[in-house]
């Protein structure tokens, strides 16, 4: 059987920029490679496209240390198929399907999707709205609660909003604890939880730094339970998993970081009522938001059996502690298994 020409892209601009490496390594090393010929991509901090070799490790250190080395390389569009141009040999090569392993900004809100649109390249994941949507906590919490699914209550503030906003007026609508958060960022990057004042401006700062626009959200005092999905039109739900925070809630440190950090409950200790009641929430979320491919969803299961859906992550984490491909490991799928799916399911949308 022929090859198929898989292009995958990660590094990028965001903040997660560390973390998509981490995750495309693994996506990588898990590969089947007899089924595939991979082409791989870095994009660094600056925007820049380089071509890397895919017979070496991939990690921070090796990328920094080599950079030089690598060849630009951009994307054309030839005979109405995409092609991966290297721009120091001049070579091009016909790609099949692009794995976008970018999360964050200008990777997971619709950028990257919509320039493998324009090339007539399938793509791993949410199509553009699908991926814009969730990027954005307003925009997609406002979907949600249109749509009947219990979410915390919030408020969302633009930065020349500010000013008419204050600690005392949030406390009174949300009560404390809260969270602050900035709208378009994952991983818990630039999120706090808020007790008082001091935390309060500290906070709007740091949230402040990562976008142009903040989420105020409630304190849901619940477990933190997360589950996987697969599909495009008909999408089925992984077993759920729980996160018991280290911190005071599931931070970047946790998610992305410490090994030793957040435990994780997988699959997480539940009644099959509780099971059937959370993947069911998953399913109507991810459909409600117009996801396809794949997605993580994150919960919280409250003491009298509530599920309050948090938010859907579209292009989930890949490292070694990332719940995605665990929960699904324990679902029956391993990791190779997992590639494939996505693969098949990015040719068939």
């Amino acid at each position: 059987m022929e090859k198929i020409n898989l292009l995958i892209i990660f590094g990028g601009k965001s903040s997660e920029h560390s973390v998509s490496i981490w995750s495309a390594n693994n996506v990588i090393n898990a590969i089947d490679k007899s089924k595939y010929t991979l082409y791989l991509i870095y994009i660094d901090k600056q925007g820049n496209w380089f071509k890397i070799p895919n017979d070496f490790e991939i990690n921070e250190k090796f990328i920094e240390k080599n950079l030089k080395s690598f060849h630009n390389a951009y994307l054309i569009l030839k005979d109405k198929q995409g092609y991966l141009l290297d721009l120091k040999t001049n070579k091009t090569d016909i790609i099949d399907v692009g794995f976008p392993v970018l999360h964050g900004i200008n990777g997971e809100d619709g950028s990257i999707q919509g320039l493998l649109q324009m090339y007539n390249i399938k793509y791993v994941g949410s199509n553009i709205l699908g991926s814009s949507i969730n990027m954005n906590k307003v925009i997609a919490k406002e979907l949600l609660k249109n749509s009947n699914i219990k979410i915390a209550n919030f408020i969302g503030i633009k930065d020349y909003e500010l000013k008419n906003w204050n600690f005392r007026k949030i406390k009174k609508i949300l009560n404390v604890p809260f969270f602050i958060k900035p709208v378009s960022t994952g991983s818990s990057i630039g999120i706090n939880k808020i007790y008082n004042q001091k935390e309060f401006q500290r906070s709007l700062t740091v949230a402040s730094k990562y976008d142009h626009k903040i989420i105020v959200e409630e304190y849901i005092k619940g477990r933190e339970i997360e589950c996987s999905v697969l599909g495009n039109t008909n999408p089925i739900a992984s077993l759920p998993g729980e996160i018991i925070p280290k911190d005071e809630f599931y931070s970047y440190a946790d998610k992305c970081i410490n090994s030793d950090g957040a435990q994780l409950i997988i699959p997480a200790k539940l009644n099959k009522t509780q099971i059937k009641k959370i993947q069911a929430v998953a399913l109507q979320a991810y459909k409600t938001l117009e996801c396809s491919g794949l997605a993580r969803v994150d919960m919280f299961l409250t003491s009298n059996n509530e599920v309050y859906l948090n938010e859907i992550n579209t292009i989930p984490g890949f490292t070694n502690i990332s719940m995605f491909p665990k929960l699904w490991n324990i679902s029956g799928l391993d990791y190779a298994q997992l590639i494939n799916i996505l693969i098949s399911l990015a040719l068939k949308n």
